[in-house]
């Protein structure tokens, strides 16, 4: 296996490219900061059209696990890592297993887990070779697969209800239309939530069976990926990759409420600000997507799940806190929720 390790990339505290020739694995793993504790972040496998790409995608969500792990209150720094391949027709066990040896070397500084294109079997096949692994049923709690997307989704839940009930004065989803963007693993477990609360779905994904199915069980209403951005609908979820509101979506955005699971849903902060001055209300995604996260943790330290779901739940405190200082400054959500997470890792830049 072959391993360099660079320190100079956007104020990360290591990268470390790693290539393994038997199997075909080349991985980027970054560490971007440990100040409460050691990093975790999921694995994401992707065919990523050029290494540039890879670089970019796994330093923003490195970035993300920090300030999600800080706001969460978890003992825990940011980190993550890029496979770069197609999880539909270049998984093995082999390949996972040379992925396990990567996240050795970085001596314990990288917890991996799962994340897009990997899951709780891959995660089993790195266990063979490192102890610094998240996200793996050891058959103790029959509560717990090893898969912490519903718990992403309740963290989103929880967090999209907050929003409600700040902008509209209840928690109350009877009735108000829901488009969510992706139907995923958290997606759909999302839609099953906001289903049984009352909300009327509008779903769109470019899995055809998987639109079929909500469909089917929710009664949600498919539209296409091209036009799920700009729906009528009281609140958007973008639950799919990131970067999708920027300038043209903001433009015909119809929803007063943004509230999803996907990771880096602003392509730029300054939509952040954009979002403000549109009169919509942005849950930041790293705050109320942190269920995974605390799932994961909790696992690894033998919690029980009751324990778990009570930490999601406070997300809802958070989130709340995030609107009230917003509101207060006349500032972007996005902003406050950056400078909030920096109070806690110890590393401020701007004044709030």
């Amino acid at each position: 296996m072959n391993v360099f390790s660079d320190t100079a990339f956007d104020g990360h505290e290591q990268v470390v490219f790693a290539s393994d020739d038997a199997t075909g694995l080349k991985t980027i793993i970054a560490v971007h900061n440990t100040h409460l504790g050691p990093s975790l972040g999921g694995c994401r496998m992707w065919p990523y059209a050029s290494e540039q790409e890879a670089i970019h995608d796994v330093l923003r969500l490195s970035r993300g696990m920090t300030y999600k792990s800080a706001l969460a209150n978890l003992p825990l720094g940011g980190g993550k890592s890029v496979i770069i391949g197609d999880p539909r027709s270049q998984k093995t066990p082999e390949l996972f297993r040379a992925m396990g040896r990567a996240v050795e070397q970085v001596g314990g500084r990288y917890i991996v887990a799962e994340d897009v294109g990997t899951s709780p079997a891959d995660m089993e096949q790195i266990a063979s070779q490192t102890k610094h692994v998240g996200g793996i049923n050891d058959g103790s709690d029959p509560a717990r697969t090893g898969d912490p997307s519903p718990f992403t989704a309740y963290g989103v839940f929880i967090g999209l209800k907050e929003a409600v009930r700040f902008k509209h004065g209840t928690e109350d989803l009877r009735d108000l239309r829901v488009a969510v963007q992706g139907l995923g693993h958290v997606g759909y477990h999302l839609c099953a939530m906001l289903h049984n609360a009352g909300a009327k779905l509008i779903v769109a994904d470019l899995n055809t069976n998987s639109v079929a199915a909500a469909v089917n069980e929710f009664n949600a209403t498919a539209v296409s990926v091209d036009d799920i951005l700009g729906v009528d609908a009281d609140i958007l979820a973008p639950c799919a990759l990131g970067g999708v509101i920027n300038d043209r979506s903001i433009e015909t955005l119809r929803a007063g409420i943004i509230a999803g699971a996907a990771n880096n849903q602003l392509e730029h902060d300054r939509h952040g600000n954009m979002l403000r001055e549109a009169g919509v209300l942005y849950a930041p995604d790293y705050v109320i997507n942190a269920g995974g996260v605390i799932e994961v943790h909790y696992c690894r330290e033998g919690m029980p799940v009751a324990d778990t779901n009570k930490h999601i739940e406070g997300i809802g405190a958070t989130v709340r806190e995030i609107f009230e200082r917003a509101r207060q400054q006349n500032l972007s959500t996005s902003f406050v929720a950056d400078r909030l997470a920096e109070e806690r890792f110890g590393q401020q830049k701007h004044a709030a």
